[in-house]
């Protein structure tokens, strides 16, 4: 009999055993384990097939199918399961820990492969996920006007021994119009929040977890409403760097592409920025004068923030003024803060 596990005690072996996703490709595809390798019982197919005879004709008679489309498979699911094996061991699950794990993991113990059976499939495993979201109690979220080069703090601060979680980075997303320019294409919004969880299990939850200050969605790829939830009441502390100086950096991060990709971007904020506005910064692209298209657009994303910003409660948020785009130095000055215990007062400037 194949051993059942917990979502967490597969958490746990995954760093010791293969996984194996018995599901169809189009199912994985979608969204699977990171680290996971697809083995189908089914093709795409011969899935849709199989379910169309259960609905139509019931149970016995979608058996009969699905036998039919597994029995000249047998052998090659052994030959795989034994390229990947250790030990002779091995995890296995389907969507919901139903009979298509079952029967492959009685065709592998007949193989003589020690199998461990993820309790309620993959659909267990994405539960376990958005809960385990919920439980981060000593969440800091790093807050601040676009361009101020938040992403760049968690890095050094994760270099002084903080833990973070780069949202930006898993969902290859910048959140804003302009977000997308540069990047890797974006995982399936699934696959997303498992690359995510992938990297919260990594974290200490009875420590502090620095994550970056976001809106709901990042392109395509939305943040889990149980971790959003908890980024919403957590504390804040927020960066706040004059306009001419994010300017720049955004200059920096985005000239160096197509004007043509940064065109697109401004007229899909068109509606935001109104009409005479778009005007002026296309023509300020097309002249070449990037800094000038970044100082117009940051009048939108800048008012956009605070508008976010005023949803908070007021006593939840810290500022701190710095004068300019200076990672490192910046995350010396946050983490002095919660090593002090001493709040940031208005206007500090950072040299």
């Amino acid at each position: 009999m194949p051993t059942p596990i917990t979502a967490q005690q597969l958490i746990t072996l995954q760093h010791e055993l293969p996984i194996i996703d018995v599901r169809s490709p189009g199912e994985f595809e979608l969204g699977h384990i990171p680290g996971a390798h697809n083995m189908p019982l089914f093709n795409n197919l011969e899935r849709t097939q199989v379910g169309t005879r259960y609905k139509n004709s019931g149970r016995d008679f979608a058996i009969e199918l699905g036998l039919e489309y597994v029995g000249p498979k047998m052998a090659g699911f052994v030959k795989f399961a034994k390229k990947l094996a250790i030990n002779k061991k091995l995890i296995l699950h389907c969507w919901r820990g139903g009979m298509r794990s079952a029967s492959l993991a009685w065709l592998l113990e007949t193989a003589g492969y020690e199998v461990f059976l993820l309790q309620g499939g993959y659909k267990e495993y994405r539960r376990f996920n958005r809960e385990s979201f919920s439980k981060a109690t000593q969440l800091l979220v790093l807050g601040g006007y676009t361009g101020s080069g938040k992403t760049e703090i968690l890095i050094e601060l994760q270099k002084m021994g903080e833990q973070v979680i780069d949202l930006e980075g898993i969902a290859h997303h910048k959140g804003s119009a302009f977000g997308s320019i540069g990047q890797e294409q974006q995982p399936t919004n699934e696959q997303f929040e498992n690359n995510l969880a992938h990297e919260w299990q990594k974290l200490d939850m009875n420590r502090r977890i620095w994550i970056e200050d976001e809106s709901v969605t990042m392109g395509s790829n939305g943040v889990p409403d149980t971790l959003f939830a908890v980024m919403r009441t957590a504390k804040v502390l927020r960066i706040d760097i004059p306009r001419e100086v994010r300017a720049k950096r955004l200059v920096k991060e985005y000239a160096c592409f197509e004007p043509s990709l940064l065109e697109t971007s401004i007229l899909r904020i068109q509606s935001k920025l109104g009409g005479i506005v778009t005007k002026q910064a296309l023509e300020a692209l097309h002249l070449g004068d990037f800094e000038q298209v970044a100082l117009i657009t940051l009048i939108y994303y800048d008012k956009a923030y605070l508008n976010g910003l005023s949803k908070r409660d007021p006593k939840t948020i810290e500022s701190l003024f710095i004068d300019e785009d200076n990672p490192a130095k910046a995350a010396i000055l946050l983490k002095d803060y919660l090593l002090e215990g001493m709040g940031f007062s208005s206007r500090v400037p950072l040299r």
